[in-house]
């Protein structure tokens, strides 16, 4: 069983449920299931075969997921790239990850000359008309195909390839915050597992209305608030991109129970001036991943909105999630929760060794979600599954509960006259203060101390002072883990999932010393 072979149980028993609202606009599982067949004939029309490549340039759209599902049914392997990228990252993802088609907005139409000289390897453009009555001109290059054009053209009686369990569905591109990123290959068997374990652990059902406003190229919204919720028999309520405003009315209006988004996301709706907490009064679950959620930020969160949030993790290596905080049992603040089934999280020391409860380590996983390895890097992947674990490169530790929390980042840790500061602590304490929107803690270089701690900040008081500040801190913080310096941003960098860029801040700070 695969998640396109799922979805034509799941659309034969529940032929006119709705499977997706898009823009006010429903579609029956009836209807998505025949369009993916069609476009997966389409697609085959066009020459595209089992194991051909077809990146996705898109964003949250039936696009997205009659492409996903329809190359998938090929048995064709996905790669999904961030539309904002620049042209060299998405060039690079394109020619590393030997792309035959792109399927993309029409946006890309005016760039078609350059990239035909520039990606060889793809044969076909598939564009996806953004406003039908002033649809763009294809004829200007013949590699250019029309969305609508491959669907219509493909037949009902397509049969679905014979994929094999580790056959590979979708390549992830990680973000490459060291070097070049790296394609994570996610086996059929890998999203399947992950998507219904994760459906199981936190009860998603053909009741519940999820929100689907994370961006569908990244891998936590693909499994929790796509994947999930269709081999579920859920409706998805999908949001083009995250609005506060829009939310609330999506929320009210379909009476949504289930909303995942990063701990930015939750941030901006808790700040939200005209947000009504009765709008989220049918929430039964709100799920936090991608960046720990600072502790003040989720009890504020909960005591406005009067919902429960549950953190999660993962990682694109793991299809994603790892972990969870339980349903059954009590939840843990700043805790990710305990292992979902059917997948292991241990905490190792530099040698592969179980550390004992309560030390930190790195967290390791093993289970039937972890990725196959690295596209064409062999060395890469041999040095990050070791012994059939996945080494994720963050620190955590494990409580007598059997709950993991996360520490930092290991390439995040401050060391300031040889003692370990971990950002999230000092960060935790700037989130208490009253006056803080938004912080990140980074280490910057000094010359007798290593590192120091460099904070950044975003205030809803512009009279608060860096000497304030870091008088605040001292009453918290052990003398070395106080900050050196404050600086106050009206935002901080963050990536299109609004995860916090720490890279960027290191960089600006590097850039002044220079």
């Amino acid at each position: 069983m695969n998640l396109a072979s799922h979805l034509k149980k799941t659309a034969a028993e529940n032929a006119d449920k709705t499977v997706y609202y898009f823009l006010d606009k429903p579609t029956t599982y009836a209807e998505f299931d025949t369009a993916v067949t069609k476009f997966a004939d389409g697609l085959s029309k066009l020459g595209i075969k089992k194991g051909d490549h077809i990146a996705l340039l898109l964003g949250n759209s039936p696009h997205f997921v009659i492409s996903l599902y329809g190359a998938m049914r090929l048995g064709a392997t996905v790669i999904p790239i961030n539309p904002i990228y620049t042209p060299e990252e998405i060039g690079y993802i394109i020619n590393n990850g030997d792309v035959k088609a792109v399927i993309s907005l029409d946006l890309l139409v005016p760039l078609a000359g350059k990239l035909g000289a520039m990606l060889p390897k793809v044969e076909h453009y598939i564009i996806c008309e953004t406003n039908p009555a002033s649809p763009p001109d294809l004829s200007v290059h013949p590699k250019l195909k029309s969305f609508t054009e491959v669907l219509v053209s493909g037949k009902t009686d397509f049969q679905a390839a014979d994929t094999d369990t580790d056959d590979v569905a979708v390549i992830l591109y990680t973000s490459g915050t060291t070097g070049k990123p790296k394609g994570a290959m996610l086996t059929h068997k890998n999203l399947y597992s992950n998507a219904s374990d994760i459906s199981n652990y936190l009860k998603i059902n053909d009741q519940d209305r999820v929100i689907t406003t994370l961006p569908m190229f990244h891998v936590f919204s693909l499994t929790v608030v796509v994947n999930a919720p269709i081999i579920s028999g859920a409706t998805m309520l999908i949001i083009p991109r995250f609005s506060p405003k829009e939310i609330f009315r999506v929320s009210k209006k379909y009476q949504a129970t289930v909303f995942a988004g990063v701990p930015t996301m939750y941030n901006f709706l808790y700040q939200y001036p005209e947000g009504d907490p009765k709008d989220f009064s049918t929430f039964r679950l709100c799920i936090s991943g991608g960046a720990s959620m600072p502790v003040a930020l989720l009890k504020n969160f909960e005591t406005k909105f009067n919902v429960l949030i549950s953190e999660g993790y993962g990682l694109s290596e793991a299809s994603p999630v790892t972990a969870f905080n339980p349903l059954d049992r009590p939840r843990k603040p700043g805790s990710i929760g305990t292992s979902i089934m059917n997948v292991k999280n241990k905490v190792v020391n530099e040698l592969g060794e179980e550390v004992p409860i309560g030390q930190v380590g790195e967290l390791v996983v093993q289970g039937p979600n972890v990725m196959k390895g690295y596209y064409k890097m062999p060395e890469e992947t041999a040095a990050a599954i070791r012994d059939g674990w996945l080494y994720t490169g963050d620190l955590a530790k494990m409580d007598e509960d059997g709950y993991f929390f996360i520490v930092d980042r290991k390439k995040d840790m401050v060391i300031v006259g040889g003692f370990n500061v971990y950002p999230r602590e000092v960060e935790e304490v700037l989130y208490e203060h009253p006056d803080i929107v938004e912080a990140a803690v980074i280490g910057a270089p000094h010359p007798e101390q290593g590192e120091v701690i460099k904070c950044f900040v975003v205030t809803n008081n512009t009279l608060l002072t860096e000497k304030q500040l870091i008088a605040y801190c001292k009453e918290r913080l052990a003398k070395y883990k106080l900050p050196a310096s404050i600086e106050f941003l009206e935002e901080l960098p963050k990536n299109t999932t609004g995860k916090i860029l720490r890279r960027a801040l290191k960089d600006k700070v590097l850039n002044q010393q220079a």
